[in-house]
């Protein structure tokens, strides 16, 4: 097996990310500016267990969009450079994951096609803090189209959007987990690449 890592760094006018990532280590280091956020990403690194470091200086005296979306794009540009041809990998991931009184259900696939399925509705103002919980959706969205990957979140039922959060970043997780595990020696695909 390859090493299955990636370093990405971005610079914009409304962003600089570094980002560095092992899909078969573990370890966290985030710092994005957006404290509710570093505790997301925490949550992939941690239930998806990998080693994932993140620093993230962003246009935050604007809002924390720039910074989550960009973010997003950089960790899927990772996923995707880091899983190479994707030869051995199980490709399919997915996880129920319970938070207190909300579920969130995530399935993925590392296709090589990005299509993005987002069923979550959040409870009342919209802020968790002072994070915007529309840019959850973003984060992922920018996540699918770069990683190049089918994701479907789902939540049936929840109340505190703390909890719904939570428990979808940690689904993303756990599926992504299922997904990179290297289990074979062939591309799973009948097309014979991803």
């Amino acid at each position: 097996m390859s090493n299955r890592t990636a370093l990405i760094e971005r610079k914009t006018n409304e962003t600089e990310i570094k980002l560095d990532l092992d899909l078969d280590d573990s370890g966290y280091e985030m710092n994005t500016g957006v404290g509710f956020f570093d505790h997301m990403l925490d949550h992939i690194a941690r239930h998806g267990q990998i080693a994932l470091s993140i620093t993230a200086k962003g246009d935050l005296h604007v809002d924390d969009h720039h910074t989550v979306e960009d973010v997003g794009i950089v960790l899927g540009q990772a996923i995707d450079k880091a899983l190479g041809d994707k030869r051995g990998i199980e490709r399919y991931g997915s996880s129920d994951v319970c938070m207190d009184e909300s579920l969130a259900r995530v399935a993925l696939d590392l296709s090589g096609r990005p299509a993005f399925v987002f069923h979550v509705d959040f409870k009342g103002h919209g802020k968790i803090g002072t994070f915007d919980v529309q840019l959850v959706k973003e984060f992922f969205n920018a996540v699918v189209n770069n990683a190049k990957m089918n994701l479907h979140i789902e939540v049936p039922w929840g109340e505190n959007n703390h909890h719904i959060s939570e428990a979808v970043f940690k689904a993303f997780g756990r599926a992504l987990r299922q997904a990179i595990a290297v289990t074979g020696d062939q591309i799973p695909s009948t097309k014979g690449s991803l």
